[in-house]
């Protein structure tokens, strides 16, 4: 039997068109092509440069880069100077797209922490000019292969979320699939053939311009203290491409997986296979690394890799329960991530006034990661963290008071009699110690916190839960 027969036994444009035409004619981004996009049809597919160039296409992309936002690239020119350049420049550019003759700017090379701290994430920061020709390409390309791709991948595709991935992953397991195959894919995003990516490129696409003005961008340099290195392999993280071309090429792994009759999830390159047993588990990595080593050129971490109980693992910040309910938590995991965030907002915020810091910094923060977390229903860990934040602007406020008079004096001012907040003040501890210590509990109770503002995320979580 093979190993593929035992694994399946195994298991916004304007409202107005006058003022649209206007302002296309204004930023200077060229006039409308007979092969433009229309709503609701694709262009053709030999025809694809000329919808990606066209006025509606290139007006969406470029309100859509002014939304994102984003840090310059090797030439420094910002979102903010991307109009201004546009009514210059674009008809050259357009002119040598559709020549073939454009040539792409290197990316910026930028590393930032991994969640966790475990390692750097290397990005690539393309030119906004870049960004905006990659997000019209995005807008005309998305449309050719999204019907096609699979309905377990949830990652970067338009109406479908994280939440979505994780509540069918819990419905996986509910169903009896007590075993996960956690995948990783070593560097994906820094390893992804280009031959391979553009072959399957090829099948939808037929438009030999627009394959070559992505292999350009696919090979463009990355840029690194003033010095440019030529790139023979991947799709660095930070254009509005990569994510397309990504689910391009690993939707062969979803057709795979599918074709095996297995159940699975796969946001971007992190992708679970839930099975009924351990032995079934195990023939299903084994065979799934040779799947993606000899078909993708793809190396499966095999340090990171591992079968395992679902409630062991992580998927996308979430874990599960052992019970047989399955329910969702929050992956241990992710808490530090958390906190590394607020420990710096809490460095910063030494002396600042109270308030403020909760209102302008903690809470916007904290609102972000609750409404991502909201489908947990294991309240523990927002518990801990409700008391952990408390412990920590009580922190604050003992180093804001510095000297032993004036702690015992506000203490005495926050109700302690005046024996015990001279004893307190005296102490010698830490700020930290002193924190977690019953009189800056009693001066600083939880109440008063929520009269300064402060978003208890057990009590959010609840009211999520409610509403659910």
């Amino acid at each position: 039997m093979s190993s593929r027969d035992a694994d399946r036994r195994a298991e916004r444009p304007d409202s107005h068109p006058e003022s649209s035409q206007r302002n296309w004619q204004e930023e200077g981004l060229g006039a409308s092509s007979d092969t433009a996009t229309r709503d609701n049809s694709e262009p053709e597919v030999e025809q694809l440069l000329e919808a990606v160039v066209e006025r509606k296409n290139m007006w969406l992309a470029l309100k859509q880069v002014e939304r994102n936002s984003g840090a310059a690239g090797v030439d420094n020119m910002t979102v903010a100077q991307l109009r201004d350049y546009l009514r210059e420049h674009w008809p050259r550019i357009r002119e040598e797209l559709l020549a073939g003759s454009y040539q792409p700017q290197p990316v910026l090379k930028v590393e930032i922490p991994k969640p966790g701290g475990k390692g750097m994430r290397m990005l690539g920061i393309p030119t906004v000019v870049d960004r905006l020709i990659q997000q019209a390409l995005h807008q005309v390309l998305s449309p050719l292969f999204e019907p096609h791709f699979s309905e377990s991948s949830y990652g970067f595709r338009p109406q479908r979320s994280a939440h979505q991935a994780v509540l069918k992953a819990q419905q996986h397991v509910r169903e009896g699939r007590r075993w996960v195959v956690d995948i990783d894919l070593e560097k994906f995003f820094d390893r992804v053939n280009h031959d391979m990516l553009m072959s399957r490129l090829a099948r939808r696409s037929k438009d030999k311009r627009v394959l070559r003005l992505i292999r350009r961008y696919l090979q463009a340099g990355m840029m690194s203290n003033g010095l440019t290195t030529a790139r023979r392999e991947g799709t660095p993280q930070g254009g509005p491409l990569s994510p397309l071309l990504s689910n391009i090429l690993l939707d062969e792994l979803d057709k795979e997986l599918a074709r095996r009759g297995h159940k699975f999830c796969r946001y971007a390159d992190d992708c679970n296979v839930y099975v009924q047993s351990r032995s079934a588990g195990e023939r299903v990595l084994k065979s799934l690394t040779i799947f993606l080593e000899r078909r993708l050129r793809l190396k499966v971490n095999a340090e990171k890799s591992a079968v395992a109980r679902p409630w062991q693992r992580k998927f996308l910040g979430y874990s599960f329960t052992s019970q047989r309910e399955a329910r969702l938590k929050v992956a241990r995991e992710s808490v530090p991530r958390l906190k590394g965030k607020l420990r710096e907002i809490f460095r910063r915020g030494r002396g600042s006034n109270l308030r403020r810091l909760i209102e302008e910094q903690l809470t916007p923060l904290l609102r972000g990661w609750l409404n991502y977390f909201r489908l947990a229903e294991v309240k523990g860990i927002f518990e801990e963290l409700d008391s952990w934040i408390r412990r920590e602007l009580r922190s604050l406020i003992w180093r804001k008071w510095k000297r032993p008079f004036t702690r015992a004096k506000n203490l005495r001012q926050r109700g302690l009699e005046k024996e015990r907040a001279l004893k307190s003040a005296m102490n010698g501890r830490g700020p930290w110690w002193n924190a977690g210590a019953a009189h800056m509990n009693a001066a600083f109770p939880k109440s008063y916190f929520d009269r300064c503002g402060l978003l208890s995320l057990l009590e959010q979580r609840r009211r999520f839960q409610l509403a659910l």
